[in-house]
């Protein structure tokens, strides 16, 4: 990222970016209302270059990192009769069998960020599952403006699909004891809600900033749930009363988080929305709550 301050850049600038990432303005209308945000030293294009993820950077567990064993495999995909890949990681000295995680990515495939976050769940003690919800598609494009065009074009059901298939691939892998999690981020976070409905024998979910299910589904969900939400993300964090609500009315058991003065995608350390504070500790009681559940 450029030398810009974050502290200078107004919380308007980072809402538009949350608009553009979650493709409510296109690029060229997000160009033009960040125009008026470009004064003093600042122009558009530093600003683009601040706002845009910087993977090269900030990669906390390096692909080649001698403690894990980390490898691309491909899962059976319900739809169509294809596969799926994902980044499946495990520790090397693992000695018995271990708890597994799927960590499901934003709305723009399985980019570095991702795979990094996979890679730390598995140092952490775990098997992990990166699924790549684009290989339908020819996978994630190497950028995250192209990654958003293609999963737009996939059918969110489907991929909800990919994602449980994903789950019982990891549930009955060799190296996994069984038990299953999964955490997600963005788009993630919702599929995390959306398993916790849907798969009745997932043992742990984790939403970071993630759509809220229907109340009515609320009843289906069986696991435990760790949700973590950003105070300034208003768009996501004010469905979470309704959702309490409904978790309360059916003796759900759950633990919620809200990080005070952070933004969606506070856990992203690649962008200027990184918060390191609170996305240290979102994380470290992530890992103790998958400790609890899936040993």
């Amino acid at each position: 990222m450029s030398q810009i301050n974050k502290e200078d850049i107004k919380q308007e600038v980072f809402d538009l970016y949350d608009d553009y990432a979650h493709n409510r303005l296109d690029r060229r209308a997000f160009m033009q209302k960040l125009s008026l945000y470009a004064v003093g030293g600042l122009t558009v294009t530093s600003l683009m270059s601040f706002l845009m993820p910087d993977y090269k950077g900030n990669v906390q567990i390096k692909a080649d990192d001698k403690r894990l064993k980390s490898e691309y495999i491909n899962y059976p995909s319900p739809k169509g009769g294809g596969t799926i890949k994902g980044l499946l990681s495990k520790p090397v000295d693992a000695k018995k069998k271990l708890g597994g995680i799927i960590v499901v990515h934003e709305n723009r495939g399985l980019n570095p960020y991702i795979e990094d976050v996979a890679r730390r769940a598995a140092l952490a003690g775990f098997v992990s599952l990166a699924p790549d919800a684009l290989t339908p598609l020819g996978g994630y494009p190497g950028n995250d403006d192209d990654g958003r065009a293609l999963q737009s074009k996939r059918d969110k059901g489907e991929m909800e699909e990919d994602f449980i298939a994903a789950y019982e691939y990891l549930k009955n892998h060799k190296d996994c004891n069984g038990k299953v999690g999964v955490v997600g981020f963005c788009f993630g976070g919702g599929i995390a809600n959306t398993m916790a409905v849907r798969v009745p024998t997932l043992a742990a979910s984790v939403p970071f900033y993630g759509a809220q299910p229907d109340a009515a589904d609320v009843p289906k969900i069986k696991s435990p749930l760790m949700l973590h939400y950003a105070s300034l993300d208003t768009r996501i964090t004010e469905g979470w009363p309704a959702y309490e609500a409904a978790l309360k009315a059916n003796n759900k058991k759950y633990q919620a988080f809200i990080y005070e003065n952070v933004n969606h995608g506070f856990h992203n350390d690649t962008t200027p929305r990184y918060d390191k504070a609170a996305a240290e500790l979102a994380w470290k009681r992530t890992i103790e709550f998958f400790t609890q559940n899936l040993a």
